[in-house]
């Protein structure tokens, strides 16, 4: 994706006063000259399950929306507010695959910067090794248009449309 979708980029008026006067004071901050309002860049909170089948291959979801429309994920998505990231993990799984997780262990962290809507946000990607007692329910639902298993060492990371997804899918290929 070409273009600069940083927040520095395309933040140019106070969301508090309306003010022109809403400059970058830091990588991290804005503050407004004309009511001294400061607002802080925090990165999202994501996350992100690997769930395997009797194979050992891993449960890919497709994405059915841009960024990276087509492309192969992980179930998940960013946390609500409010809510933990085990309970994030468990309502992304039902909600994109109709899957009741059974057992879920963290994994890490990842970092991703996800481009939506002309701005960039950045998150921190939770993940977590997750089971699950049946498939016999899946169904590829809310903004997942398929899902595949794949042996993640026979995926090739063109395929995949995160980056923060490709590197958790380095990781578990040991590739």
């Amino acid at each position: 994706m070409q273009g600069n979708y940083s927040p520095n980029a395309v933040f140019k008026f106070c969301p508090k006063c309306g003010s022109s006067g809403f400059i970058s004071d830091s990588e991290k901050s804005f503050t407004c000259t004309k009511c001294g309002f400061r607002y802080f860049i925090n990165m999202g909170g994501a996350v992100a399950a690997i769930i395997r089948n009797d194979k050992n291959e891993i449960l890919f979801t497709i994405r059915k929306h841009e960024p990276a429309a087509g492309k192969l994920d992980l179930p998940g998505g960013f946390v609500d507010l409010g809510e933990t990231a085990e309970n994030a993990v468990i309502r992304e799984v039902f909600e994109e695959l109709n899957l009741h997780i059974t057992e879920m262990n963290f994994v890490g962290t990842f970092t991703n910067k996800y481009v939506y809507g002309g701005l960039e946000y950045q998150t921190l990607d939770l993940v977590f090794d997750c089971s699950v007692n049946s498939f016999a329910t899946i169904k590829a639902a809310d903004d997942v248009s398929g899902y595949v298993f794949r042996n993640p060492s026979s995926v090739n990371p063109d395929e995949i449309g995160l980056d923060s997804i490709k590197n958790i899918v380095r990781m578990v290929s040991g590739k």
